[in-house]
């Protein structure tokens, strides 16, 4: 898979202690808008994914997270690989926090089916909304956001400035 860019604060201690967790992201392009998750306790927009659990593949991950968090069912075979987000900066727990963000192409079933959020996505309000890439982009650099970490905000606005350079929006659905 490509890289499409890393985010490297290099704010960490070289030879520090390692935290890895890699994670899946669907890209779902409807009518020129983008299937995302909307954060309505902090205002920030995020792609329908999340952790890949032990023993389980990418695209089982893929699944399962956009299904639990925006109840939204991927056809398999309409998977096809994007891009992956390389991030590494200071951990909260460990010294270097270490993420490869997998992004995917792919299309879900025209029903949704009701969300499974854990608590802190059931806290934050996740809601599925089909934005425009602008908007998702312009909230995710310019609310207010509390406590969340810009980093993974800006991730997001990134891959969706790639997809509009790259010709991919509008989609179909």
């Amino acid at each position: 898979m490509r890289l499409l860019f890393s985010l490297d604060k290099k704010n960490y201690p070289i030879g520090g202690t390692v935290f890895s967790r890699p994670s899946v992201r669907a890209i779902i392009i409807c009518s020129g808008k983008t299937a995302m998750v909307h954060s309505i306790k902090y205002n920030y927009y995020k792609f329908p994914g999340g952790g890949i659990e032990a023993g389980e593949s990418r695209t089982e991950a893929l699944i399962r997270e956009t299904r639990e968090e925006a109840g939204l069912l991927l056809l398999p075979e309409s998977i096809q690989e994007y891009g992956y987000v390389h991030r590494i900066e200071k951990g909260e727990l460990e010294d270097i926090f270490l993420q490869e963000n997998y992004y995917y192409l792919c299309e879900a079933a025209p029903r949704a089916v009701p969300q499974r959020l854990d608590g802190y996505e059931a806290e934050e309000r996740f809601t599925l909304e089909y934005v425009t890439p602008e908007t998702a982009i312009a909230v995710n650099r310019d609310a207010d956001h509390g406590p969340k970490d810009q980093t993974m905000l800006e991730r997001e606005a990134l891959v969706l400035e790639m997809l509009l350079r790259e010709g991919l929006l509008p989609g179909n659905c």
